[in-house]
């Protein structure tokens, strides 16, 4: 296990170091975003590599799922435009880049290798109750299918001309969170946790992997600080106030007139 932990925290710490570089030539922070989800995929591939376990496979497939469809939603994202992504240009207020290192990917690469704990220890683990790992799989595929139809619905919308589509995004899954794509992520890697309780309660000791995972997408880089230049557009406080910020919920009545 200590070789795996090791070779992960290794691999992690090389890649973000290449990510910070990408983005200090090319001026933009957000390059993260794009690393975020491939550079679990390259821990998952590690585990499945130095790992001894049949799970590890599995787990390998579902981090890739995930991973790679995400990197590449964001890289499309990102090309889009030359701007940095508002969360970043309010985080950073222009200082300088040594701080966007030490505060966005050193930050993102530790939270990268401790999130994806369960997928190093189950690697190694033998798996003891293959009906928990289905259980953990069908919940991750609840999150992913979350997630792509969340930011598919939000594409669709964003390609209708402006002058007639609704000022705020309120269809489909985005009429029950603001945050289907966040929300999502959040049951993708519950689901990965879950799968790696397959092994007995040594999974337990990683529970904080998801927890993390979670805290950064409401709080840290995710939900909480889009809300802040979200709420700055028309219609918005009042989608906010009737529509749940990150758990799907029934939208709220709004009181008649």
């Amino acid at each position: 296990m200590l070789t795996v932990l090791l070779a992960s925290f290794a691999a992690v710490a090389l890649f973000m170091a290449a990510t910070a570089l990408t983005a200090r030539r090319m001026g933009r922070v957000v390059v993260v975003d794009v690393a975020w989800g491939s550079g679990f995929v390259l821990v998952a591939l590690v585990c499945a590599l130095l790992g001894d376990e049949p799970v590890r496979w599995v787990l390998l497939a579902m981090v890739a799922g995930w991973g790679l469809r995400l990197a590449r939603h964001v890289l499309q994202r990102v090309l889009a435009t030359d701007e940095e992504d508002p969360r970043y240009a309010k985080l950073l207020d222009g200082k300088p880049f040594s701080y966007a290192v030490t505060r966005v990917f050193l930050t993102q690469g530790v939270a990268m290798w401790f999130v994806s704990l369960p997928v190093q220890v189950a690697s190694v683990t033998e798996t003891r109750w293959w009906w928990v790992v289905a259980v953990g799989a069908a919940m991750w595929l609840v999150g992913l299918v979350f997630e792509s139809v969340g930011d598919a619905q939000l594409a669709a919308y964003k390609r209708e001309p402006k002058e007639t589509r609704p000022k705020v995004m309120e269809r489909g899954l985005w009429r029950y969170t603001r945050h289907p794509n966040y929300f999502g992520d959040a049951c993708v890697w519950w689901g990965i946790w879950v799968v790696g309780l397959g092994g007995g309660a040594i999974g337990l000791a990683t529970i904080l992997s998801p927890v993390v995972m979670t805290y950064f997408l409401v709080f840290a880089t995710g939900a909480k600080l889009l809300e802040h230049t979200m709420m700055k557009r028309e219609g918005y406080p009042e989608y906010a106030e009737r529509t749940s910020m990150f758990f799907p919920l029934p939208p709220k009545k709004q009181p008649v007139s």
